[in-house]
């Protein structure tokens, strides 16, 4: 093994240094990955007559296709730190928005907040809240109206101006 290394691992190394474009690290590796193939194989390398750096040559050449391959079939690592650079949207924000209007709808009268929670929360005309409520177009107009009045000095007595 020594006299191989010795032998080979100069002008292999050469060889696998162009293969992956001048990265000596990565040249290292598939030096060694090689060399530790060869001395698995050394009943079968022994006996074969002429040089084995055909054989190592063409090993090593396996070794930097299967690596390249590798890296393209998985996804290239990203370095989360511009994530963590990003502000993340506060949710405190909004739950304290939803219980403060919560807290104002429930000073409305019922058929006050049955015609806003109809028009303005499921998205229904007027019409079809009327339908919905069994009441007369003009009431549920009237009744969104008066709550939405509500609903603004609700609001205002929290703190919340428009």
């Amino acid at each position: 093994m020594r006299a191989l290394y010795r032998e080979h691992a100069g002008p292999l190394f050469a060889y696998v240094l162009r293969l992956v474009a001048g990265d000596r690290q990565r040249a290292e590796d598939v030096v060694q990955e090689t060399l530790i193939r060869a001395w698995k194989n050394a009943g079968r390398l022994g006996g074969a007559t002429g040089s084995v750096r055909p054989w190592l040559v063409t090993v090593a050449r396996r070794i930097v296709i299967d690596g390249h391959r590798s890296r393209r079939a998985r996804p290239p690592e990203v370095d989360p730190s511009p994530l963590e650079a990003m502000p993340a949207e506060d949710e405190m924000d909004r739950a304290l928005w939803l219980m403060t209007l919560s807290d104002a709808l429930d000073e409305l009268t019922p058929a006050h907040r049955e015609a806003l929670v109809e028009t303005y929360f499921k998205g229904r005309t007027v019409g079809e809240a009327a339908d919905v409520l069994g009441i007369p177009s003009g009431t549920v107009r009237s009744r969104v109206f008066y709550a939405l009045r509500s609903m603004k000095l609700a609001l205002e007595e929290r703190g919340i101006t428009a």
